[in-house]
């Protein structure tokens, strides 16, 4: 490809689940590792980023922000890898990608804060409730190994990644079918090559004593 990728990111943010996309993917790339704080917000970012967060993907002039976005661009970009199911088959697969951004995340986060909406207020916010969210994901993963397709897909990619962290963090609560869908794919060879160099990154950035 003469374009080439360059991933914005830290091993410490939602671009871990980018590098890992792009080891599945198995082309070249290039990671920008930012640092939380002033070096996210500097104006050279900030003209990639206007939110001044990471991940960012830029390839040649196109410039892709938003972790599901990031993930549909490079599905597409490289069709080989059969990381989204053919267009006509693709209702389940925008489905939990956009049910991940949409509701997972933001109910996550706001359980994580402290604070749901209440019964009152739940018609006003996508995901309704925490609960309901959670029993929703819980569904999905239990009818079958891949949530999109009969194979693993972007979209497992994203929902995986979403418990794994959840869960890692305490937001979300260890059921057995939370566990065994998102260690099915954390482990996947290309998921551990993305944590290892993570890992690496993470030490190269610690400060010596």
């Amino acid at each position: 490809m003469a374009d080439e990728l360059i991933l914005f990111t830290h091993p410490q943010s939602r671009g871990a689940m980018i590098h890992w996309m792009l080891e599945e993917i198995g082309c070249p790339y290039r990671l920008e590792v930012k640092q939380f704080g002033p070096d996210m917000k500097s104006p050279e970012y900030l003209a990639i980023n206007p939110m001044g967060k990471v991940p960012a993907l830029r390839h040649g002039n196109t410039v892709v922000t938003e972790s599901g976005a990031i993930l549909c661009y490079l599905a597409d970009l490289f069709p080989e890898a059969k990381l989204a199911p053919p267009p006509a088959e693709r209702g389940a697969y925008y489905r939990w990608l956009f049910f991940t951004a949409g509701c997972g995340e933001p109910a996550l986060a706001n359980h994580a804060a402290g604070w749901s909406p209440d019964t009152k207020l739940q018609v006003m916010f996508g995901y309704g409730s925490y609960e309901r969210t959670l029993e929703t994901v819980a569904q999905a993963v239990a009818e079958r190994p891949t949530i999109a397709a009969d194979h693993f897909t972007a979209a497992d990619l994203y929902m995986a990644s979403f418990l794994h962290w959840g869960m890692m963090f305490g937001g979300i609560e260890k059921r057995p079918v939370f566990e065994d869908y998102a260690e099915r794919h954390v482990g996947r060879p290309a998921a551990l090559r993305a944590q290892e160099q993570g890992a690496k990154i993470m030490a190269s950035l610690a400060p010596s004593s």
